[in-house]
């Protein structure tokens, strides 16, 4: 028994080392980066910044937002593609999910089979600009919407989840009268909930950190201009001034400008905070909806 005790002791121990190092390398990059995002430029220059900020300053979040006047309006059109696309997107793709999953659907396998082929195989950028371009996309909001409603891979992690609900549960709808869509919106679609809170935050994380898209088809229409694509701006603007000057510490306290690896520390809080807020309440939803959403191929 003592021995027992002892053993259990020491496991918990080695138990408790192995989830504190996980911690640590998992919050460490992350305080790391808030750390030398509120360290001052010329020190940041000298290195040795870890946790916490050596000599506290606002002033590379104040260079960020001097930089670019178009950063609140480009915040909101961020917040407005990122809703709008995550609400569309989960509706768009958990109703053809629901449909490819129906057993009496006859072209269920063939349809299905041709989603998976194009998780492999692309037609690449040029077709895909020619098509939003004649789809009379191009520096109109919608191009942030409609080319990515539909995601083969959250087809098919919502299809399997719904396959493994009870079937009866729609049988005894149908029996009662209810319609496809009763079905899918009062029956089905209320007991998605985890594995649709988990598509939702795979849908707003890429539409909030997008920026290629306002590069490609959006970048002569200010008024679209996104957080990320004027936050990209900002960091390369800062980076060719830094190359243009060495780089050197005398140069940057000459022209009292900010060293650019803090410029990009601070762009990159500005850009995950917002998101990393809405996490914690999917969280819970996460982990079951990914486990029960794959657990069928």
């Amino acid at each position: 028994m003592t021995k027992g005790i002892k053993k259990m002791t020491i496991f918990d121990v080695i138990l408790i080392l192995i989830f504190a190092f996980v911690i640590v390398i998992t919050i460490y990059p992350f305080l790391n980066v808030l750390a030398i995002s509120f360290n001052n430029s010329m020190d940041t220059v000298k290195g040795g910044i870890y946790i916490l900020p050596r000599k506290f300053t606002l002033a590379n979040y104040q260079e960020i937002f001097k930089s670019s006047s178009k950063l609140p309006h480009a915040f909101v059109i961020s917040v407005l593609r990122t809703v709008i696309g995550t609400v569309l997107g989960v509706i768009s793709t958990a109703m053809l999910a629901f449909t490819i999953s129906r057993t009496d659907y006859v072209f269920r396998k063939p349809v299905t089979v041709i989603f998976v082929l194009t998780m492999y195989v692309s037609g690449g950028l040029i077709p895909s600009y020619m098509l939003i371009r004649d789809l009379h996309l191009i520096n109109k909001f919608a191009v942030y919407i409609i080319p990515g409603l539909i995601s083969a891979y959250n087809v098919i992690v919502i299809r399997s989840f719904i396959d493994g609900l009870p079937y009866a549960l729609q049988e005894s709808a149908k029996i009662d009268g209810a319609n496809d869509l009763t079905i899918f919106f009062k029956i089905v679609l209320p007991l998605c909930v985890p594995v649709i809170a988990t598509i939702s935050l795979f849908i707003a994380v890429g539409q909030w950190n997008s920026w290629y898209d306002t590069y490609l088809y959006a970048r002569e229409k200010q008024s679209l201009s996104t957080l990320q694509y004027e936050l990209m701006k900002v960091l390369q603007n800062s980076q060719q001034s830094s190359f243009v000057d060495n780089n050197t510490a005398a140069q940057l306290a000459k022209q009292n400008t900010v060293n650019p690896e803090s410029i990009k520390m601070a762009i990159t809080i500005v850009a995950t905070v917002p998101i990393l807020l809405v996490y914690p309440f999917v969280q819970k939803y996460f982990v079951t909806g990914m486990t029960l959403g794959a657990v069928k191929s």
